[in-house]
């Protein structure tokens, strides 16, 4: 089956979908199920009754994507129904938002939004599938890339020969192959086995693909946008996702289930997976985003409820272990918004990162986000240190107090709506930290390194937590400083720096690559992002002036620093000198090996980039804050 048009944009933002690293929003995962489309293709009524549900409910946010922050109404128009049905439903994350709607309204919305679309393969991994003889996963495959943080210390950062890899290969990059998914953009980071088998996420499936031909070992239905992290449970290697509130953990040799369980605190105060689980000793670790902050938008919401937490399950059959809470629930604090809506708190202090393991000190260290409600808890926009036996905690700092901020508030325009805390008291700035944290050692010392959405670098001692050096790039802004995540190599930290011109250009903005040395807080190089807007791009790019900072996680590959911009361009720097080895546009039409599928690349964020088995892998395509919308997994290796 054709698809007539490529379908970019996994997430869509403020009036639809769920949130990410530090407040940023972000597609939320769904129960798991068939990619749907609506069976009507066509021109759409203009009189249509769902266009006026949209203008009455979603207009004020989707038509104006630069000042809130939301999806442009194209990337919600290439939502499957179904994920738009979970989204509104009165348990979804925009459920306070769509409570006003009737029934027959919401069924008009989602018919509306929904009403252009192609039908998209249902099953278009089968399209896909290595040759029967050609599925194998090596049972003695050592792991290259065990998730999101690359490897136990969450470095981001692989030798040559990991990498299978060397610097001056990097130079000189050719597209293998590449993947597109149905529907949906934005696809995670990608975890590796030395045998070359990559595990990925990507257009509802959690996928097993050999690296050197692009085909697929195998393919577990899973809406889902963590990067799947590699354990070991019983001498098999298995991999783990969170799949709404659900961890799922499967066989990486077959994508068969060993075990499905709850991924949420029992005393029922939990909320969507957003960074990505981690294997630590015998346990699985979820970290939970719960906040408040989209729900806020609704004047009649009593703001704001929900708060992070942590959950550790046993790594054996997923039975709960213990939890950790940032704060209590949330109670009516005395405060009254201007409509006479009473007011909650404390809530807030999500996790948003993926957790990172010291076995050395057996502590689980999360990274956290602002309050969305009074009163201030010491908890938000904090690192905490938390006992992997029992759950409690033995050291928390905080980065900045009172930074209490949500949706409501508007950091770029100033305009904020009767809940927003600010009006109340406080700092609310969205400060807070969207990328995890980092174990290294300098000088005989241990050091957790956390880089935050003000600019801050920040190196803790890692028994105390007390702060051993910090620096400071620019002002930061609500979108990063420091977005998703750091890297670590050969005694350098490697701070990306997104700053996006939401508001405008500012010389605040301090977009770029910034090093520091880890022992003693001196910067090093640095590399100062620029807008590449020439030709077709200065269309094809979405905001191309504001929008070409570094926002997601980078990796290291031989001591080079592969980077990627808003403005989908991927930038390969000597980590020696911050000399550009090499400059890789990914932005618009791709061919892809499922040709029934059409693929386009756009703005590279988040969980995008990967490397392993001899290559490079790239997400391009994210269509959230008004960026440049996609599809494609792309794979790079060195021309021969």
């Amino acid at each position: 089956m054709k698809l007539r048009k490529s379908l970019t944009g996994k997430s869509v933002a403020a009036g639809m979908l769920g949130l990410g690293a530090g407040g940023a929003l972000l597609a939320i995962a769904v129960t798991a199920a068939p990619i749907l489309a609506p069976a009507a293709i066509g021109q759409v009524p203009a009189d249509h009754p769902g266009a006026g549900v949209y203008q009455k409910a979603c207009a004020v946010c989707h038509d104006n994507p630069g000042a809130t922050r939301a999806a442009a109404l194209p990337a919600i128009k290439a939502m499957p129904a179904a994920r738009l049905q979970d989204v509104i439903a009165p348990t979804g994350i925009m459920g306070p938002m769509s409570a006003s709607l009737s029934a027959q309204e919401k069924t008009d919305l989602i018919a509306w939004l929904t009403a252009g679309q192609a039908t998209a393969p249902a099953q278009w991994t089968d399209a896909l599938m290595c040759a029967p003889g050609k599925r194998a996963v090596s049972a003695s495959a050592s792991v290259v890339s065990q998730g999101f943080g690359v490897d136990a210390k969450q470095t981001r950062s692989l030798s040559a020969a990991q990498a299978g890899l060397s610097k001056s290969q990097l130079s000189n990059l050719e597209v293998a192959w590449a993947i597109a998914y149905p529907g949906q953009g934005q696809g995670s980071g990608a975890s590796v086995l030395s045998d070359g088998t990559v595990f990925t996420t990507g257009g509802q499936r959690l996928i097993a693909i050999d690296a050197a031909s692009g085909c697929l070992k195998w393919a577990y239905t899973a809406n889902s946008r963590n990067t799947p992290a590699i354990g070991e449970i019983n001498g098999r290697k298995v991999v783990a996702i969170a799949i709404a509130r659900d961890i799922h953990v499967v066989d990486a040799a077959t994508g068969s289930l060993v075990w499905k369980a709850s991924g949420q605190p029992v005393d029922g105060t939990g909320g969507q997976i957003r960074g990505g689980v981690i294997f630590a000793k015998d346990k699985v670790i979820v970290p939970i985003s719960a906040s408040g902050v989209a729900a806020a938008m609704n004047e009649r919401f009593e703001c704001c409820t929900g708060h992070g937490s942590v959950v550790a399950l046993n790594a054996a059959d997923g039975s709960h272990a213990w939890e950790y809470h940032t704060m209590p629930e949330a109670t009516y604090n005395g405060q009254v918004n201007s409509l006479g809506v009473k007011l909650r708190g404390p809530s807030g202090a999500p996790i948003w990162s993926v957790p990172v393991y010291d076995a050395k000190r057996n502590l689980v260290i999360v990274t956290t986000g602002e309050n969305t409600s009074h009163p201030g808890t010491d908890t938000s926009d904090a690192v905490i240190a938390i006992n992997a036996d029992t759950g409690k905690v033995t050291w928390q700092f905080q980065a900045m107090a009172a930074d209490i901020w949500n949706m409501s508030c508007s950091v770029e325009t100033g305009r904020n709506g009767p809940n927003c805390p600010v009006l109340f008291g406080g700092d609310g700035r969205d400060f807070d930290f969207g990328a995890g944290a980092v174990l290294a050692s300098a000088n005989g010392k241990d050091i957790v390194l956390a880089g935050q959405k003000s600019g801050h670098a920040w190196a803790l001692d890692a028994d105390t937590g007390k702060v051993l050096w910090s620096d400071r790039v620019g002002e930061g802004t609500a979108l990063g400083g420091v977005h998703w995540g750091i890297a670590v190599f050969d005694g350098k930290l490697v701070l990306p720096i997104n700053d996006p011109g939401l508001g405008g250009a500012s010389p605040k903005l301090k977009p770029g690559v910034f090093t520091f040395d880890i022992a003693t807080g001196r910067p090093g190089w640095s590399y100062a992002a620029t807008p590449n807007c020439e030709g077709a791009r200065a269309t094809a790019v979405s905001g191309c002036m504001s929008r070409f900072g570094f926002s997601a996680a980078p990796v290291v590959v031989d001591g080079a620093i592969v980077g990627a911009t808003l403005g989908g361009e991927v930038i390969i720097l000597d980590g020696a000198d911050g000399r550009v080895i090499n400059r890789i546009d990914t932005v618009g039409p791709i061919p892809t090996l499922n040709k029934d599928v059409a693929g386009k690349g756009g703005s590279i964020d988040a969980h995008a980039i990967s490397a392993g088995a001899g290559m490079i892998f790239i997400n391009s395509g994210y269509g959230q804050f008004g960026q440049t919308g996609g599809n494609a997994l792309i794979a790079y290796k060195p021309k021969q």
